[in-house]
């Protein structure tokens, strides 16, 4: 993947938004391959600045996001502008195009971009879940065993998961990676109901990281030894805690003796200061501990787009050369 890392002056001095949408445009983040059919109208990248406007403007439906981009005003003349659109598309396209946008995959372009380019620390990364409680009312398990409905309002989409700091939570889960060290930025980010066990997205999030990183700590949810194996023919060392019993196989001695090592301390501690602030400083800058939206579809689309837009907010941060990259919650308001 090529980036171009010379970013057109102009977007230093428009609002943060139409600087976003000039940014996006100036990376590969994505290339829409041949495919059988009728080629796509709008390119990928088009479909996800105007995502990107629908989350950052709070636009609650793609009826609204229409409308907004309709009205004559000079603001959207230069919104339209960044996104390279002679005409807006309609309702139909966005509802069609929205459902199937590779977000994960683009949010992966853009960790690697931060590697490329060594905004971050090419060591170790960290990987952690997240629950984001469903809107409106929960349903019960005794209701969902029987698939009854007992009250208007439920986002029947949703799951009930549990942690071990706030209990039982009926929701969905953001499954993300994240570098450690002075800048920590999202590498990776996937997204599922609640009741998904952790080690199960552990490939989702790791597979883009391979090649980059040498370390990967995580808490004991990741303790599998499939992980370990699986990290290994990755050229990558998984670093959770990890007990010994009077069983204990060689291999995962081996694991337990680096674990407790003071080089693996060392390591491991830069977890609580990256992955947990992270999920709670992208939840107060959206607004998404309780989810905005209902279904699956649409509350995956939501956050995974946040979490691409706060990538993208720390980046333009970075290249705009602030002191401190990770301000972004004040952009939002411009």
């Amino acid at each position: 993947m090529k980036t171009k890392k010379r970013i057109p002056s102009k977007i230093k001095h428009e609002s943060f938004l139409i600087g976003i949408l000039y940014l996006v445009g100036t990376l590969s983040l994505y290339e829409d391959f041949i495919r059988r059919g009728r080629p796509y109208v709008y390119p990928t990248i088009t479909m996800i600045q105007l995502l990107i406007i629908k989350t950052w403007m709070r636009i609650p439906s793609n009826n609204t996001l229409y409308y907004f981009l309709s009205l004559d005003t000079s603001q959207n003349s230069k919104i339209l502008s960044a996104c390279r659109l002679n005409q807006i598309p309609n309702r139909r396209t966005f509802d069609r195009r929205f459902k199937v946008l590779p977000i994960k995959q683009i949010i992966a372009n853009m960790g690697n971009v931060f590697l490329l380019e060594k905004l971050v620390d090419c060591t170790t990364a960290s990987v952690d879940s997240s629950m984001i409680k469903a809107m409106g009312r929960v349903w019960h398990k005794s209701d969902i065993k029987q698939n009854r409905i007992p009250i208007s309002g439920i986002d029947t989409d949703a799951r009930w998961g549990y942690s071990k700091s706030k209990g039982w939570i009926y929701g969905y889960k953001l499954h993300m990676s994240c570098s450690t060290g002075r800048l920590i930025v999202p590498l990776s980010a996937d997204f599922t109901t609640a009741n998904i066990a952790d080690n199960q997205m552990y490939h989702s999030l790791v597979n883009s990281l391979a090649g980059w990183l040498k370390n990967i700590i995580s808490d004991p949810a990741y303790d599998d030894g499939n992980l370990y194996q699986y990290s290994k023919e990755r050229n990558l060392r998984l670093i959770c805690p990890i007990k010994k019993y009077d069983s204990t196989p060689p291999d995962r001695l081996n694991l337990v003796e680096f674990y407790l090592s003071e080089e693996g301390q060392e390591i491991y501690k830069n977890r609580k200061v990256s992955i947990e602030p992270l999920f709670d400083r992208i939840k107060d800058t959206f607004g998404i501990r309780v989810s905005p939206v209902k279904s699956f579809e649409n509350v995956k689309s939501f956050v995974l787009v946040c979490v691409l837009v706060y990538q993208l907010m720390v980046y333009y941060n970075c290249v705009t050369k602030q002191e401190n990259p990770r301000i972004v919650k004040r952009m939002l308001c411009n």
